[in-house]
């Protein structure tokens, strides 16, 4: 039945909440839905994936380069009925300076998925048919099909909504929204909040489906979906690759840390890696005969007392770092790597205490922005010379790293600005603030699958064993 790409005129108008709706709504008539989400977030994937019930993919033209948008777009949607994709930000809003690099219209582009714009309707009546005209006319290769808007008023606003646009528009109205209380998702520092089983409770799902069916013509919006142009991909997916290795990646998952993209753990099992979850908060220790350990990125800060209390896991990754074993740490991963979080109300706790800095939580961001990292030197996880990119979002800092530590990137932002050298390296360990996509250089996961295998090949590392607390 084709795709759609739901975007806004702008953050804040109701898009992922508004997304979720109808996925829920979608799901209910018994289609397979394949969610998406435009750029680099990690946070509404996870409210994708609890409501669809599929693995929502990140698609970011900038971060993994067009190519792999189109074959991660085509290949994850090739075996369900319609695929959803939510924007980020507003529809044009890329990598800055006016560029619409890394924006959903972008993928628009790229996928040939029309689009369906939200408006937020509050104190507007005929300018709305200016701000849809607006962007119908920006870009030509981006389709606006539809408008669904949002947070109307009464009858009467919505009425001279739709007449201004009807007016004025290429695009029909499919849908307008009332103003509903307690059916807005709450947000918080790092974009929405992770507690997506608390929030997206059964009741509020059925509220927000009834919702969404009741103010949205869906057999219109299945009718724009199936105008989406094919785009062709590589039907096997990379999951189901085999490989002779059977080498173990213990990766941390839970409250903590979870945020990972998906193609990234895709391409090592690819690569002959065996994906084991493992929860560095809850588990009594590492799993058995694993090759190497994966930290992404997460709240560790929302969990330290915990994870500080957590001596078995704790141990385990120490002893397996002297060991030799390869550890690749993200963000909040990095953070754990680190002697210890301070978080914000200034009480300390201790962590895995491998890398010699401290993290202290800020009231203030700290760092936003694309990256792109190029390995300045020899024998770490990722090959030197290597070019790859991803994105650095975060509200914490480390104390002064010592110069003895090593740094495996240059680094500069999504505009070219030079940002010096990150990627910190002990052993066979790499942690950094950046989470890189290795769709944007599958070498990346190359390297690191083949550096686990190399490894760990040579001497086994004995940690504590598992079970799980």
């Amino acid at each position: 039945m084709g795709s759609i790409i739901i975007a806004g005129t702008q953050s804040g108008v109701g898009k992922t909440t508004i997304s979720i709706g109808i996925m829920a709504a979608l799901k209910a008539r018994g289609l397979a839905v394949q969610p998406f989400k435009t750029g680099p977030d990690f946070i509404d994937p996870a409210y994708h994936r609890h409501v669809t019930g599929r693995v929502s993919r990140n698609l970011d033209g900038w971060m993994m380069g067009k190519k792999a948008v189109r074959e991660v777009y085509a290949r994850a949607g090739a075996d369900t009925d319609i695929s959803v994709i939510e924007g980020a930000m507003g529809l044009f809003d890329g990598i800055g300076r006016g560029l619409t690099e890394g924006s959903a219209a972008e993928v628009a582009r790229l996928t040939g998925a029309p689009v369906i714009l939200v408006v937020d309707a509050r104190s507007m009546a005929g300018s709305a048919a200016a701000v849809v005209k607006g962007f119908e006319t920006l870009d030509p290769d981006v389709r606006i099909a539809g408008v669904i808007l949002n947070r109307v008023g009464s009858a009467r606003h919505e009425e001279m909504l739709r007449a201004a646009i009807k007016r004025h528009c290429r695009a029909k109205v499919i849908g307008a929204i009332p103003r509903e209380d307690g059916l807005d998702i709450p947000s918080r520092h790092l974009g929405l909040t992770t507690d997506v089983a608390g929030i997206l409770t059964p009741k509020f799902v059925k509220s927000l489906k009834a919702l969404i069916e009741k103010s949205l013509d869906m057999d219109a919006l299945l009718k724009i979906a199936g105008r989406a142009e094919r785009v062709e991909g590589r039907a096997k997916a990379m999951s189901s690759i085999k490989s002779k290795s059977s080498s173990r990646l213990a990766v941390a998952m839970d409250e903590a840390f979870c945020f990972y993209y998906q193609d990234n753990l895709d391409l090592l099992r690819s690569y002959g890696i065996e994906i084991v979850p493992f929860s560095p908060l809850k588990d009594g220790g590492l799993p058995e005969n694993i090759s190497g350990i994966y930290l992404g990125g997460g709240y560790p800060e929302m969990y330290a007392r915990g994870l500080a209390s957590n001596d078995f896991v704790k141990r385990g990754i120490l002893d397996a770092a002297r060991g030799g074993m390869p550890i690749y740490a993200e963000c909040g991963g990095f953070m754990y790597l680190t002697e210890g979080i301070t978080d914000i109300e200034g009480v300390y706790h201790p962590m895995a205490g491998i890398f010699p800095t401290r993290t202290r939580m800020l009231k203030e961001r700290k760092a936003l922005g694309y990256r792109e990292v190029v390995v300045a030197g020899a024998g770490t996880l990722f090959p030197q010379g290597g070019v790859a990119r991803g994105h650095e979002y975060h509200y914490s800092e480390i104390d002064p790293m010592p110069k003895g530590v090593g740094r495996a990137y240059t680094m500069r932002s999504g505009a070219d600005k030079e940002l010096g050298r990150e990627g910190y390296v002990k052993g066979n360990m790499l942690a950094s603030y950046v989470h890189l996509h290795f769709m944007s250089n599958r070498r990346f996961a190359r390297s690191f699958a083949e550096k686990i295998k190399r490894v760990c090949s040579k001497s086994k590392v004995t940690v504590p064993p598992f079970s799980r607390g």
